[in-house]
């Protein structure tokens, strides 16, 4: 589950990590105040659930009270993304030396913490990944041990850093290892740690995702149905776990481990997924419908992927719920199916007699669904 930058920024505050002078204002009345009194140029960031808000105009920078005020009166109040803005966070406008990356996340196949850290922050990761593996540093931290001074301190000599900034980023590292246990964390970052002039290190972002398993731990960062988007509302209702995303391949699978998988695997060929749609195990015929259909919902959808591992789940039901989900459906897109497991022939029969393609490798579907959704560019 996500939490706010505002709540992120407060866990970094809380633990003594330099973030930006800022206010969390809720009318526009507020944000000019919020400008005055920090009485630099400010940065006014809209606070809303969704990634890739900058480019849809969510961020935006302003020089004075008055350009911070007409910004505010446009942006709150807004729809970003398919999101109602009800508040704003203004923050000191700080101009860094240099942009660096920190964060931690679940590395499951290794059953540890992977820390992360880069020497090229405000970028996407998975693209300099890519491009540039060798900007980024990983560790793995044993859970049961936890990270070590020296460790923190390899990370920043290892992106380039000395003196004031690798003292600074070790006792960043350490306070946001902190964060990440304390809050059942599953991601913990910042993108990007600004470099300043004098060498100090403030993180001008903060970003937290909740292990949803231990959400009811935190019930203070709890999201109503408000702060969610229409089709992620649809789905909280009919039990499902549904994330909109910035691409165009749509992506449903049983539990969340695959879901994920799904999505990487279909990023490393190139293609760009749509969501993150878990419809959890034991799903029955009518789950996969209603997931179907919600998936199919989202506008710009190129392509279809659903991806299932049957156990408790029946391939029979997926596939029946597949088909019944097409057949009212208007759009007229390519799905790719891998299905394996129980009941395996009696759903691939049915998908055959529907005309719907199925493979055996999660690797080979996610490389022909991603070939389909272009092809036809």
């Amino acid at each position: 589950m996500k939490i706010h930058e505002w709540q992120a920024r407060e866990l970094f505050e809380k633990y003594n990590i330099p973030v930006p002078r800022g206010y969390l204002c809720r009318n526009a009345d507020e944000v000019r105040k919020a400008a005055a009194d920090i009485a630099k140029p400010v940065v006014v960031k809209a606070q809303i659930l969704v990634a890739g808000r900058g480019k849809a105009g969510g961020v935006k920078h302003a020089s004075s009270p008055d350009e911070a005020l007409s910004i505010a009166q446009d942006m709150i109040g807004a729809t970003i993304k398919g999101i109602k803005v009800t508040s704003v966070l203004v923050v000191e406008a700080i101009k860094p030396e240099k942009e660096l990356y920190i964060g931690f996340t679940i590395d499951r196949a290794m059953r540890a913490v992977t820390l992360i850290a880069s020497s090229e922050g405000g970028v996407d990761l998975e693209v300099l990944a890519k491009t540039e593996p060798e900007k980024i540093y990983r560790k793995n931290i044993d859970p049961m041990v936890g990270l070590h001074p020296y460790e923190a301190r390899e990370a920043a000599y290892s992106i380039g850093l000395s003196d004031k900034s690798a003292n600074d980023f070790t006792s960043i590292c350490l306070k946001i290892f902190e964060i990440f246990n304390s809050v059942d964390a599953d991601l913990a970052e910042s993108n990007p740690l600004a470099v300043r002039f004098d060498g100090s290190l403030v993180a001008l972002d903060s970003r937290i995702t909740l292990d949803d398993n231990a959400v009811f731990r935190h019930r203070e960062y709890y999201q109503v149905d408000e702060e969610l988007s229409p089709l992620e509302m649809e789905a909280h209702a009919a039990d499902l776990a549904f994330v909109q995303l910035d691409g165009d391949i749509g992506i449903i699978g049983n539990g969340a481990g695959l879901v994920m998988a799904t999505i990487d695997v279909v990023a490393h060929f190139g293609g760009k997924p749509a969501n993150f749609l878990d419809m959890g195990g034991g799903s029955s015929v009518e789950s996969v419908y209603r997931a179907v259909k919600i998936c199919l919902e989202q506008k710009s959808l190129k392509a279809l992927f659903v991806n299932i591992l049957g156990g408790i789940t029946k391939c029979d039901d997926v596939a029946n719920g597949l088909v019944r989900a097409l057949k009212e459906s208007q759009l007229k897109i390519p799905i790719t199916v891998r299905m394996v497991g129980t009941n395996e022939e009696e759903g691939r029969k049915i998908l055959s007699e529907n005309g719907i393609w199925y493979l055996d490798s999660m690797e080979t579907a996610a490389e022909a669904v991603v070939k389909s959704a272009y092809s036809r560019n």
